[in-house]
């Protein structure tokens, strides 16, 4: 019975098939049409024989897919396929918009929980709470839902309701919550504000629609506010749209000044984006602040300010992305976003640091190797590399959590404490007044003393592991005396490393305790304070000579 759909499946794919042949044979690849043609005909002959006689029933959409993704696997995880079920996503990634109840939620304990409801959002002013436990959405249960299957029906058009049944802490009974869902658009700059008396700080953590706009009304705020210099922080920002990164460096350097290049196959695509607006200010001393986390636009813009010598680049090596996505419309509402080039900043470099052309023998991806990484100069002439990311100017390591610390916030016990709190203190003091003193950290200890946690520290892990391997090659027994005096030096103790680490464990749980009552602003308010990045940057900022010598030292030529 089914046969009949499928050959309509099929009529309409060799329908759409000379068409895409046609266009192929107008193209660039009018050498390769013959192989072209010839794959093409042997996937359509194999896809009707196997939806035809396989001896059980198959889903022709599914195998299709696998097909397409399988096939896009082989060249870099950018170039992907949307399906129409999925351009809702899409289109949140690069706008940031999309309609919904404007909040996190995340699993715990197989629960699906409200993690954070964005400030002034529907789920806000409905009540939601964070630690809320979401027990069924429009009268269906969650129970075995991920957060992806609970986001997409929470979402839908706006001024649509939604309704949501909870469990909170220290209510007896489960709450009913109805959300009439709004368009919300997540903020391109979640914080602003100044450091001290004369330095502003612009967290920027997207590069979606208009962010570049919200950067400079950012910026037009703290120099009215006294601003003098600026701190940009790009670090964990994942990049976005390319012509945003393009006016977002123009915010900063001279109409006119090349800001990136890209280059592909089909040359007639090959762009030079320059700065073409007066920039918003093209003297002031600038940082910019950068992890491994950065990608794409970030670098973009990371890289500009390096190239053009315009301000500091503080923090770690940032991803190395350099590839340019373009998105191409497909049948049926679907679409492509395809690897079109490379793209290149001032210097003439490109930072993308993994070569997927050239893949190894078991499928895997390498760095592109030291041999190939070229040397170029900023326009001052100092010494930069392309094939691996923005190389920051002053290199700061990153705090490396405590194993105790990490846990904790593995486990969601800083969320669960932070929960419970909320319950008990209807209010705290603004941001920089709230601390966690010895006394609240002592009540957290106690708190823990009643929940089933304990963790397994690195060290322990490699002893595991030498014992596991000492077992197999039958060396154990020669060194069980020994091994047993080492594990126990080695073996945590929890008591010892809560006051060893409790400095991070202390501002890891204000941080969670903050964000329940001033939410993301809040949050990163609190994490500003010990920031070692931040300490650097101010501490370049303060030092007009050093922050010279940084921007026109050539000596590493």
């Amino acid at each position: 019975m089914k046969i009949p759909n499928i050959f309509k499946k099929l009529r309409a794919a060799l329908i759409i098939i000379p068409v895409v042949l046609l266009s192929l044979l107008t193209s660039s690849y009018v050498d390769s049409f013959f192989e072209i043609s010839k794959n093409l005909d042997i996937f359509i002959t194999l896809f009707k024989e196997l939806n035809l006689y396989y001896v059980d029933e198959t889903q022709p959409g599914n195998l299709v897919e696998k097909g397409i993704d399988g096939m896009l696997e082989s060249l870099d995880p950018y170039t992907t396929y949307i399906p129409e079920t999925d351009i809702e996503d899409y289109r949140f990634m690069t706008t940031g918009q999309y309609g919904g109840i404007g909040a996190l939620i995340r699993t715990k304990d197989s629960l699906v929980v409200v993690a954070e409801p964005y400030e002034g959002s529907p789920a806000l002013k409905a009540g939601l709470l964070a630690g809320d436990e979401i027990l069924e959405v429009n009268g269906k249960s969650t129970v075995g839902k991920s957060t992806g299957d609970i986001s997409s029906v929470l979402k839908g058009q706006p001024q649509t309701e939604v309704k949501v049944k909870v469990r909170r802490f220290g209510v007896d009974k489960p709450i009913d919550v109805t959300v009439v869902r709004e368009e919300i658009q997540i903020k391109s700059v979640p914080y602003s504000n100044m450091l001290n008396n004369e330095v502003g700080y612009v967290n920027l953590s997207s590069f979606t629609d208009n962010c570049s706009k919200d950067v400079s009304d950012a910026i037009i705020e703290l120099k009215a506010k006294g601003m003098k210099k600026l701190v940009l922080d790009l670090r964990g920002n994942p990049g976005g749209l390319l012509n945003e990164a393009v006016a977002l460096s123009n915010l900063f350097v001279t109409k006119g000044e090349l800001i990136v290049s890209t280059k592909g196959k089909v040359k007639e695509w090959n762009k030079d984006y320059k700065a073409a607006q007066t920039p918003l200010d093209k003297d002031m001393p600038l940082v910019v602040l950068v992890n491994s986390g950065s990608a794409s636009a970030s670098e973009i813009v990371s890289g500009v300010i390096q190239d053009l010598d315009r301000g500091v680049i503080i923090g770690q090596r940032t991803f190395g992305k350099g590839l340019v996505q373009t998105t191409r419309p497909l049948s049926y509402n679907s679409q492509l976003k395809v690897t079109t080039a490379k793209y290149y900043i001032p210097s003439g470099r490109c930072i993308q640091a993994l070569d997927y052309s050239n893949r190894n023998e078991d499928g895997s991806v390498g760095k592109v190797p030291d041999s190939l990484i070229t040397l170029y100069h900023t326009q001052a002439g100092r010494t930069v590399y392309d094939g691996g990311g923005i190389n920051p100017d002053v290199k700061v390591e990153p705090l490396r959590l405590s194993d105790i610390a990490f846990s904790l916030g593995l486990k969601m016990l800083y969320f669960d404490f932070a929960t419970e709190y909320r319950h008990k203190h209807k209010e705290i003091a603004a941001v920089g007044d709230f601390k966690v003193d010895d006394a609240l950290l002592k009540e957290f200890q106690a708190w823990l003393e009643t929940k089933d946690f304990d963790y397994t520290t690195d060290s322990e892990k490699v002893l595991e592991k030498l014992k596991e391997v000492a077992e197999e090659e039958k060396y154990f027994k020669r060194i069980e005396t020994e091994f047993a005096a080492l594990e126990s030096k080695v073996h945590h103790n929890k008591t010892k490393d809560m006051e060893e680490f409790k400095d991070e464990i202390k501002e890891l749980l204000r941080g969670e305790i903050v964000s329940r009552y001033y939410h993301q602003k809040g949050r990163i308010e609190a994490m500003l304070e010990n920031d070692v990045d931040i300490k650097k940057a101010l501490e370049i900022l303060a030092n007009a000579d050093e922050y010279k010598r940084i921007l026109t030292d050539t000596s590493s030529k």
